[in-house]
């Protein structure tokens, strides 16, 4: 059954590929205002364009969630379009690093991985939490992982940023809530995203393992599939929603 998105002004980061691309097209087909921010200029401007043949009503952004500036400049920008900005879905992410070994491991691969996954997500929400405090509601859904949260990660980099997003989102389901914000967090599991093949890709030229690659591959679950689930716990029928939602 379809979730009812009317009238929902939101922001989707990561929303040129993958989750975030099926949650941006899922939600404005079902009446959301969807502003989504991205680096990746080509694909964003394509989803864009898929979302308005079906009938939604979108913009994009380009927006390095690292550059507080740029961060800060694209939540106003799009909260100005929409009027608000009463959900907040924050899937813009990388992973780099894997099957490296921890006294091997790049300081600058971990810098990278550390800015994006965790500094982005403390920028991204410091500035939309701005807004939905004066409205005195709203909806954040951050973007963590089994990775650093459940278990172990094939990057040291990523679990440790997941893990921090996680701990972020607890922080902020404490702070937030007397605002009448509320704030989960998702952990995406195996999901067949530019991301995670590039990483399977990435164990595969470091073992070998042709077997091992294909299983893998194989069971990657859709972006859509994942979709579906944070699309329901943007809308309002998820409103008494806590903690984390583990997915695929």
């Amino acid at each position: 059954m379809p979730v009812d998105m009317s009238g929902k002004r939101m922001i989707v980061t990561g929303g040129a590929t993958g989750i975030g691309r099926s949650v941006a097209m899922r939600s404005a087909v079902y009446g959301a205002k969807v502003a989504v921010f991205d680096v990746n200029d080509s694909d964003g401007h394509e989803t864009i364009n898929d979302i308005a043949e079906a009938g939604g009503d979108a913009r994009y952004w380009h927006v390095d969630v690292r550059e507080g500036s740029e961060v800060e400049e694209a939540v106003s920008g799009a909260s100005d379009w929409m009027g608000g900005v009463d959900v907040l879905v924050h899937l813009a992410g990388v992973l780099q690093g894997a099957a490296v070994e921890i006294d091997e491991f790049p300081e600058e691969t971990w810098d990278t991985v550390l800015d994006i996954n965790l500094r982005g997500t403390f920028l991204i929400a410091k500035h939309v939490s701005a807004i939905m405090k004066t409205q005195k509601n709203g909806t954040i859904i951050l973007a963590a992982s089994g990775a650093g949260v459940l278990g172990g990660s094939s990057s040291f980099a990523y679990g440790s940023s997941k893990g921090g997003v996680h701990g972020l989102t607890m922080v902020m389901q404490q702070s937030l809530e007397k605002y009448g914000i509320r704030v989960n967090d998702v952990l995406p599991g195996s999901v067949k995203t530019p991301l995670k093949v590039a990483q399977v890709k990435s164990m595969y030229d470091a073992t070998g393992d042709k077997e091992t690659f294909d299983r893998t591959m194989d069971a990657l679950a859709s972006p859509d599939d994942v979709a579906k689930i944070v699309v329901f716990m943007a809308s309002d029928e998820a409103r008494v929603l806590r903690g984390s939602v583990r997915t695929a």
